[in-house]
Parts: C-alpha cells; sequence; structure tokens
C-alpha cells in the first residue's frame, strides 16, 4: 500500500462538518484515502513539504461543455445574449469530429486541474449527423490519461429548427437513437462503486431544444439505470417566453410536468426561479449548478444565491462551457461569485467561505456524492490542492485561509494537485501529458474548425 504523507500545511481547510481549519498540521494518505489527519508525522513513502501551502479539498465542477474550448473568445459573438449566441455558434460546432472532442477535453480538464479542480462533470449536447457516435467515449479517454474525476452526461438534442427549436435540423437526433446511446453509455462507463472515477447522467439540452417526448422518456430511463438527471433551466428570460408560449407554462411547472424534480435532478443557472419555485425545489430536495461568470458574460442575470443558500437548496458551483466564460478555472470562479453577490447583495451576500463549501461540499452534493469527496476528512478520497502563499502578492493576505479565495482570489496554478491519491499536477504542471505538444495540436484543429465554418 502507498502512503503519501502532506507535512506540515500551513493551513489545512478542511470543510468539514465542523468548518475546522487547522494550522502546522498533516495529513496521511493511504493508496486513495485519507487515513489521518492531526499533528503527528506518521511515516510514508513519499513525504511533501507543506510548509509553505495551504490545502483545500478537490474542486467539483458541476456543469461544463468542454467542446467549447474550442470556440472562446469570438469577436462576433462577443456582445450576444444567449439566443443569438447559440445560433451563431451553432454553425461553427457542426464542424466537431472526434479529435476536437478528445483535444478540447484534454485542454479544458487540463486547466480544471491545475487550478485544483479534481471532479468535472460534463455536458455534451453536440452530435453532428457523421461521425459523433462515440464523441463521449473520447472524452472518458481524456480524463483517464490525465486522472481526473469525470462525471459525463449524454446531453441531447431532438427539436430542430423547423419543429420550433433553436438549434439547426441536422444537429437534432431522434428520440430512439439518443436513448439507445444513453443506455449504451451507463452500461458501459457509470461505476457506482466508492471512489468510482466514471459516472454518467441523463442530460437533454434545454426547454427550447429538446421535446416532451424526450424529457419524459429520459427520465424514465434515468431512473430505470439509478443515474441522475440534468438540464439547463431558468437561465434567460427568453427561455421563459419560449415554454409560456410552447406549451403555456412556466420552465419549471414545464419540467415537473414531465418528471424532472428530485434529490437526483440539478439544473444549471436557475437565475429566474420565483419565491414559490425555489421553495418548490427545496422541499423536493432539486439542486441548481451555480454559473457566475458565465451568466455575466451573456447577461443573463444573477442566481439567487443567498436566497437558495436560506432554504436549503443543494447548490454547486460550476464554469459553464468555455465559450461562455472564457476558461475552465474554478478558482476564478469562487472569487468572481464572491463580488457578484457582494455587488447584488451586500451584506446578505455569501462569504469567501460559503462559496467555497459550495465549490467543494455544496458540488459533491449535487452529484451524489458528498460521502466520499468534497472535503477533507477521515475516510473519504485523497482528492485535494495545495497553493503556495508565501509570495508576494499574498503579503498581508493570509489572515483567513477559508475566506481567501473569494475575497483576494489566487491567479496562478496550484503547486500541487492530488485526485483518488494520485499527484496529476506538481509545480503547476498536468503531468498526465505533454502540454506544448497538447496546446499545439489543439490550436490546429480549432484553426480547422474555424475555417470548415467559414
Amino acid at each position: 500500500m502507498a502512503t503519501t504523507l502532506i507535512r506540515n500545511a500551513q493551513a489545512i481547510v478542511t470543510v468539514d462538518r465542523e468548518d475546522r481549519v487547522l494550522r502546522g498540521e498533516n495529513i496521511l494518505v493511504q493508496d486513495n484515502v485519507i487515513r489521518y489527519i492531526g499533528p503527528e508525522e506518521r511515516p510514508a513513502d513519499r513525504v511533501i513539504d507543506a510548509s509553505h501551502c495551504f490545502v483545500y479539498p478537490g474542486l467539483v465542477n458541476t456543469h461544463h461543455h468542454l467542446y467549447q474550448t474550442f470556440t472562446r473568445n469570438l469577436p462576433k459573438v462577443q456582445k450576444m445574449e444567449l439566443f443569438p449566441w447559440l445560433r451563431t455558434l451553432y454553425e461553427i460546432w457542426r464542424g466537431l469530429d472526434e479529435d476536437c472532442i478528445y483535444y478540447s477535453s484534454l485542454v479544458g480538464l487540463g486547466e480544471l486541474l491545475k487550478y485544483g479542480c479534481t471532479t468535472c462533470m460534463d455536458h455534451h449536447y453536440v452530435f453532428p449527423r457523421v461521425g459523433s457516435e462515440h464523441f463521449i467515449d473520447q472524452q472518458f479517454r481524456a480524463a483517464d490519461l490525465l486522472g481526473v474525476r469525470f462525471h459525463a452526461t449524454r446531453g441531447s438534442m431532438s427539436r430542430g429548427k423547423s419543429d420550433g427549436g433553436l438549434p439547426p435540423d441536422d444537429l437534432v437526433q431522434d428520440v430512439d437513437t439518443i436513448l439507445r446511446d444513453s443506455q449504451r453509455l451507463v452500461e458501459k462507463f457509470h461505476d457506482t462503486s466508492r471512489f468510482s472515477m466514471h459516472q454518467v447522467a441523463l442530460a437533454p439540452c434545454s426547454p427550447f431544444s429538446v421535446t416532451t417526448d424526450l424529457l419524459k422518456q429520459s427520465a424514465v430511463l434515468a431512473r430505470s439505470m439509478g443515474v441522475r438527471l440534468h438540464t439547463h433551466l431558468c437561465e434567460t428570460k427568453d427561455e421563459e417566453r419560449f415554454t409560456l408560449e410552447a406549451v403555456g407554462m412556466r420552465p419549471l411547472a414545464y419540467m415537473e410536468s414531465c418528471g424532472w424534480l428530485g434529490e437526483d435532478v440539478w439544473y444549471a443557472h436557475g437565475i429566474h426561479f420565483n419565491d414559490q419555485e425555489l421553495r418548490l425545489l427545496a422541499q423536493t430536495g432539486t439542486g441548481v449548478a451555480h454559473c457566475p461568470v458565465s451568466n455575466m458574460k451573456l447577461a443573463s442575470g444573477v442566481c439567487r444565491v443567498p436566497d437558495i443558500l436560506a432554504l436549503g437548496m443543494p447548490v454547486g458551483l460550476a464554469v459553464d462551457g468555455s465559450a461562455s466564460n472564457d476558461c475552465s478555472n474554478l478558482l476564478a470562479e469562487i472569487r468572481a461569485a464572491y463580488l457578484l453577490h457582494r455587488l447584488t447583495y451586500s451584506a446578505k451576500a455569501p462569504t469567501g467561505y460559503d462559496l467555497l463549501k459550495m465549490a467543494t461540499m455544496g458540488s459533491a452534493r449535487l452529484l451524489g456524492r458528498q460521502d466520499e469527496i468534497g472535503s477533507l476528512e477521515v475516510g473519504k478520497a485523497a482528492d485535494l490542492f495545495l497553493l503556495d502563499v508565501d509570495l508576494l502578492e499574498l503579503a498581508g493576505a493570509k489572515l483567513d485561509p477559508a475566506c481567501m479565495l473569494g475575497t483576494v482570489g489566487y491567479a496562478r496554478p496550484a503547486e500541487l494537485v492530488m485526485v483518488n491519491g494520485r499527484v496529476v499536477v506538481e509545480h503547476g504542471r498536468v503531468l498526465g501529458m505533454d502540454e506544448e505538444q497538447t496546446r499545439v495540436r489543439a490550436q490546429q484543429l480549432v484553426d480547422g474548425m474555424l475555417q470548415k465554418a467559414e
């Protein structure tokens, strides 16, 4: 059994039930599990000096679109809101192929890892008619190479423009094809064992891109196979108008009619819920992935996080798609969320530590894994990251390690990242790939896809 001792940390922010912050203590990891946290220096095969570091639980990203890594910083979409933004980008995304999916996953997951994210959930829903049969398989391939804990969702679109939906007809699939591939992926990849590295959920894209039949059948299939459900909801007023015109209901009422409430369901964004809807979500244990940077960039609005927290609703943090962020950095998301809510809610805003908890235990709860990941406790997975804090830019800023990621922020890669007991980032470099080689190949693929769209 391999053992690692993280020794003499300046601070260990445990995010445990007692919200403990430990000074000058140690963490013993045996294989993939935390076996001891405390003042004793236990013998180990490897000793990591953390005397210049703060140690945090691995961050958990609860909503992403990794393929969008290849359509970042496009000048023509910078002033658009969601619906025109999507219509413009669909024309580029129809050029996705397996290489694009694999390398965009490597780039996005690599960046997430470098900034302390140890578990990533991805929502892939764009499947061109030709060559897209194994897109999700390619994502798992990339995740395994890097050593990140990966939750894939089999996203889908079944309502094209000719049926009143938003996406082009050549980017939608029929319900039978979607359900058949959903079942295949669950059977192939979904692992329910403790500390599993692979899980799958079902994720029809949004009310304006899928049919009622797909929503209802996806809920039935997911529950028959014991997997979770995810979609975008209440992201924009345009979406609200769409559902009122199309089905005569507000978005949440429509989803409720399709069987989409419960502890196995979480929605991305959740900006435009009213008071009654928030209470219903809290009563049913239905969760929300908060995506502050994306919501600001697309001018979608501000999620009512203080009200959500007061109700005890499940809520996690997420970076959303790289093209609406335009990065994959949960450390930056914590800082942005802190400032957004301070501006919007003043004294009622969540603290920096509240947002760290949202990005760790809150996010783990959305994925149904709060007993395995999300905090530094004996018996939990060894998912953690170390930040070098003996830096000029942090002089005088270390008084509150629990709040620091929100109040001060941290603008460089982690010193070390461990996932499931394995060191995957060291001195700011991803160990599982050649970063330069990956960068060059990724840029070639981006250039090719953009040229094809032109």
